[in-house]
């Protein structure tokens, strides 16, 4: 059973016939990574929702009057994904209800709903550390800059990525590439500074160079005890979202504890589908300077 919030709970207390604002919430990091990748629904009555991938075939040179004799393989192999229960709930009190100036249910709403977002997004990112067999794009005390941008890239495209391929990566990681364009002469780099440097610096969270579209959130941690730590670049294809449940809210009447109850559930999962089509960027993510 959760916390009850009553209307003596903490701070709670003093949001009745006290306050004069309205409640400010604690801000939450962007969340893009559930949108980059492949989303499926799970069916009704299914426990399980299994991905095809076929392999490739070879086309051989032939000579006139001798017959084709190997034959080719579909090479079909198969990922199979299932979801599991994600929620909260929270308890409150009549009178708490009565007292506060706000629209509680629409406060713990909100609330409810960032908790899940950054569950997902969350979940998502503890995958990047895997993708290409965990080996890393980048190393510790590497600064992200935008030649490495488009090195990625292009091995992206050396790699046979399917397209659209994202790359995300935390705002420190982003703001450094953003500044590194500076660095790029007026000559050299002509044409990467004429369709990318305004970009950047208009708005250095979400751009694109060389065809990979990058993003930023701030829900990236540091690798323990250093300042880097793990984004990735991906084709849409490199990993999945499996839904079966999309958050639902249920609110429940408590006539003896005099209190609602609120509940937020949905039924989900992440997975790597395509470990070669992605790989994990290590970058420095500490502080800039400000000096």
């Amino acid at each position: 059973m959760g916390d009850i919030q009553s209307a003596t709970t903490g701070l709670l207390e003093n949001a009745q016939n006290i306050i004069i604002a309205q409640s400010m919430y604690t801000a939450e990091h962007s969340d893009p990574c559930a949108a980059l990748i492949t989303s499926y629904k799970l069916a009704k009555g299914a426990k399980q929702f299994t991905i095809p991938k076929v392999g490739q075939m070879t086309a051989n040179t032939l000579t006139d009057g001798v017959d084709i004799v190997t034959p080719e393989d579909i090479g079909m192999t198969t990922t199979d994904l299932t979801t599991g229960e994600v929620g909260l709930k929270v308890i409150l009190t009549d009178k708490l209800l009565r007292q506060e100036n706000e629209d509680v249910f629409k406060i713990v709403g909100r609330q409810m709903g960032d908790a899940h977002s950054r569950k997902k997004n969350r979940d998502i990112i503890a995958l990047y550390s895997a993708l290409n067999g965990g080996t890393t794009y980048g190393a510790d005390n590497v600064t992200l800059t935008v030649a490495i941008a488009a090195g990625i890239s292009a091995r992206a495209r050396a790699n046979k990525w399917p397209r659209p391929i994202y790359a995300v990566h935390h705002p420190n990681a982003m703001a450094a590439l953003a500044k590194s364009t500076m660095a790029i002469g007026a000559t050299y780099y002509a044409g990467i500074l004429g369709s990318v440097s305004e970009d950047i610096w208009k708005n250095f969270w979400r751009y694109t160079v060389d065809g990979v579209q990058w993003f930023e959130t701030g829900d990236i941690d540091k690798i323990t005890a250093v300042d880097s730590g793990y984004g990735a670049a991906f084709s849409k294809e490199a990993m999945a979202i499996l839904t079966s449940l999309a958050p639902t809210t249920e609110r429940e009447r408590d006539a003896s504890l005099r209190a609602w109850e609120i509940v937020v559930v949905s039924d989900y999962g992440v997975f790597e589908i395509d470990d070669g089509y992605g790989a994990p960027l290590r970058y420095e993510i500490g502080d800039l300077d400000t000096t």
